[in-house]
């Protein structure tokens, strides 16, 4: 006889399979990040980089300084983790169950994971323009800020698209939820933090952990449905 799942083993079921998942993750991120490095500035694109970061120091003015600011701010680590707690509450008393909350946090929280891990294996400096926010002490490949707000957005996107029926609502809602990454990786640019392919990994990253929390949690019976 099949024994009655539990949350307790169900947790660590969907723990077991994250950590798998993200150090899969990880191993195409990192691996994209170092050879980048390797590559330096022998590869035409990766040469062609600095005049798009230079173009938008060109550009700037004191309205989108402002502008890009406040959405880098949106994504800084404190107000993602403010945005992912508050949401996963709002889930779980809206929906009446754990799943989606689940799911937003594995994503918000394994994205994160392994920003930080890649950002210890790769060394990559940043931009030769000048920076407008004081840059941390992590390498510029990936972008947290990007890889942080799609995660998080992006997750939230994923459960409109489930649980909401009204095609406006649908339609509005995600658009809106896609446009802050989006944005946020154009701050960054304009801001000169980082090189578009720094971008470019933040995106994969973000949307590999999203892909792995999405079969991981979403698709998993818990102890819930049953």
């Amino acid at each position: 006889m099949r024994r009655a799942a539990t949350w307790p083993r169900s947790l660590l079921a969907i723990l077991w399979r994250l950590l798998v998942g993200w150090g899969l993750v990880l191993a195409v991120v990192a691996t994209m990040g170092l050879t980048l490095g390797a590559l330096g500035r022998e590869v035409g694109a990766l040469r062609a980089e600095d005049g798009v970061d230079r173009a938008l120091v060109a550009h700037r003015t004191p309205v989108l300084d402002d502008v890009t600011s406040d959405f880098s701010q949106l994504a800084n680590t404190g107000a993602i983790i403010a945005t992912m707690l508050v949401a996963a509450v709002t889930l779980q008393r809206v929906l009446h169950r754990s799943r989606e909350s689940l799911f937003v946090a594995a994503a918000t929280w394994g994205q994160s994971m392994v920003f930080l891990a890649t950002t210890a294996l790769v060394d990559r400096p940043r931009p030769r323009v000048t920076h407008l926010d004081r840059a941390p002490p992590t390498s510029s490949f990936p972008s947290g800020h990007t890889g942080a707000a799609i995660a998080l957005y992006a997750a939230l996107a994923v459960v409109v698209l489930r649980r909401t029926r009204r095609r406006w609502l649908r339609v509005v809602s995600v658009t809106l939820l896609v446009a802050v990454p989006l944005l946020v990786g154009l701050s960054r640019l304009y801001r000169g933090m980082h090189h578009p392919s720094d971008v470019a990994g933040s995106v994969v990253c973000a949307g590999l952990t999203l892909a792995v929390s999405y079969v991981v949690v979403l698709r998993r019976p818990l102890p819930e449905d049953e």
